[in-house]
C-alpha cells in the first residue's frame, strides 16, 4: 500500500524548476522556424520530418555550449537515422512484420550508442519514435529530400542550442563530456539494457500486429519508455506516467479534431492545416518545460505533438487515432514495465547500479 501511495503521490508532485523555461524556448524555436517555412511554401505534410529533426534541440539542455554542440550532435545523428530508416521502409512500404523486427532491433542498437556516448535524455526512444512514426505515414516526396528536412531541421536545433556561445565566447580545449570509463562490467551492463529494449519493443510490436492495429509503433515506443529509467522505482514511475500523460494528452487531441464547439478547427473552415501545425509548435514549448521535472506533464503535451504531425503527414479518423493511441499506449507500457521486472530479478541488481550512474537523476 505504501508503494502504491509512493507512485500516486509521484503522479502530481511537479519538482521545482531550473530555468527550464530556456531549454523550452530554445526547443519551441527550433520547432517553429523549419514547420513555418515548410507551412508557407504549402508542404505541412512534411512537418513531420522538421519536428523530430528539431528534437536534437532537447539534448544536452545543462551543459556548456560547447559540450552541447557535441552531445547535439551526437544526438541529431541518432535522430536522423531514424527518420532515415523509417522514410526507407515507408517508401519500400515494408510494414507490419517487418517494421517490427528492424525497429526492435534498432532500439537494442540505439540502447547501445546512447550508453556509450551517454545520450540524455537517455535510451533509442526519440530514435525509434521517428522510425515508427515515418514508416507509418506515407513518403509524399523522395527519400532524400525527406531526410534533408530532418538534417537540416536537426543543424537548425544546434545552431540555436550554440548560440548563446556568441555572448561568453569561452571554449575550453580537451573538454569532454562526463561520461563513465568503459569496463567489462559497463559493457555486460549495456548488453543486457540493450537486450531488454529488443525483447519489449518486439513483444509489444508483435501484439500491436497480431491485434490488427494500424499503429503498432506507437506500442513499441511506449514498451521503450520505462527502460530509460536508472532504476526500477524510477521505471514503473516512467511506465505510470507514459500512461495517464497520454490519456490526458488524448483528451486535447480529441478536443482539437473532433466537431464541436471546443475544437479551433471548427472557427477557422479551410484552415485545418494551419491550425494543426501551429498547435505542433505551441505544444512543444510545455513539453520540454515539464521533460525534465515530469514526464507524465510533458506526455500531455507531447501526445497532441505527435498526433496531430501525424494527422498532417497521414489524415485519417480522429476516432480510431486518438482508440489506437490509447489502447497502443497501455499495452506498450505495461510490455515494457513487465520486462523491466523481469529482466531486472533474473539478471541485473547490481549491474543496473553500473550501468546507470549518469542517469539516477533524470527522469527523461
Amino acid at each position: 500500500m505504501r508503494s502504491i501511495m509512493a507512485h500516486a503521490r509521484a503522479l502530481h508532485t511537479v519538482p521545482p524548476a531550473s530555468n527550464d523555461h530556456l531549454a523550452a524556448v530554445r526547443v519551441a524555436l527550433s520547432v517553429a522556424v523549419p514547420a513555418l517555412a515548410l507551412l508557407a511554401v504549402g508542404r505541412a505534410d512534411l512537418i513531420i520530418y522538421a519536428v523530430f529533426g528539431a528534437l536534437t534541440g532537447m539534448y544536452g539542455r545543462a551543459e556548456s555550449h560547447q559540450l552541447r554542440l557535441k552531445h547535439q550532435a551526437q544526438a541529431a545523428a541518432a535522430l536522423l537515422a531514424g527518420v532515415s530508416v523509417g522514410t526507407f521502409l515507408s517508401v519500400s512500404h515494408i510494414h507490419s512484420w517487418g517494421l517490427v523486427v528492424v525497429e526492435a532491433l534498432l532500439a537494442g542498437v540505439g540502447s547501445l550508442f546512447s550508453d556509450k556516448v551517454g545520450l540524455k535524455p537517455n535510451g533509442p526512444f526519440f530514435g525509434i519514435l521517428a522510425l515508427g512514426a515515418c514508416a507509418s505515414v506515407p513518403a509524399h516526396v523522395p527519400f532524400l529530400a525527406a531526410v534533408l528536412i530532418c538534417a537540416a531541421s536537426a543543424a537548425f536545433s544546434m545552431v540555436v542550442g550554440f548560440a548563446g556561445w556568441l555572448r561568453y565566447r569561452v571554449w575550453e580545449r580537451g573538454a569532454v563530456r562526463d561520461i563513465p570509463v568503459s569496463s567489462a562490467q559497463l559493457r555486460q551492463a549495456a548488453g543486457v539494457h540493450a537486450a531488454r529494449y529488443v525483447l519489449a519493443v518486439g513483444a509489444a510490436g508483435a501484439c500491436g500486429v497480431l491485434t490488427g492495429s494500424g499503429h503498432p509503433h506507437w506500442a513499441m515506443a511506449a514498451a521503450a519508455v520505462p527502460l530509460a529509467g536508472a532504476d526500477m522505482p524510477s521505471r514503473l514511475h516512467r511506465g505510470i506516467h507514459r500512461i495517464v500523460g497520454t490519456f490526458l494528452g488524448l483528451a486535447i487531441v480529441a478536443v482539437v479534431l473532433f466537431p464541436g464547439p471546443l475544437s479551433p478547427l471548427q472557427y477557422f473552415p479551410g484552415q485545418t492545416a494551419l491550425i494543426l501545425a501551429l498547435l505542433v509548435i505551441g505544444f512543444q514549448f510545455p513539453t520540454e518545460l515539464f521533460m525534465a521535472r515530469h514526464y507524465g506533464w510533458a506526455m500531455v503535451f507531447f501526445t497532441p505533438v505527435i498526433l496531430l504531425m501525424t494527422q498532417l503527414a497521414a489524415p485519417s479518423d480522429p476516432g480510431v487515432l486518438v482508440l489506437e493511441r490509447g489502447v497502443e499506449t497501455l499495452v506498450g507500457a505495461v510490455i515494457g514495465i513487465a520486462v523491466a521486472v523481469l529482466v531486472q530479478a533474473r539478471r541485473l541488481t547490481s549491474l543496473d547500479r553500473v550501468a546507470s550512474p549518469r542517469g539516477g537523476a533524470d527522469p527523461t
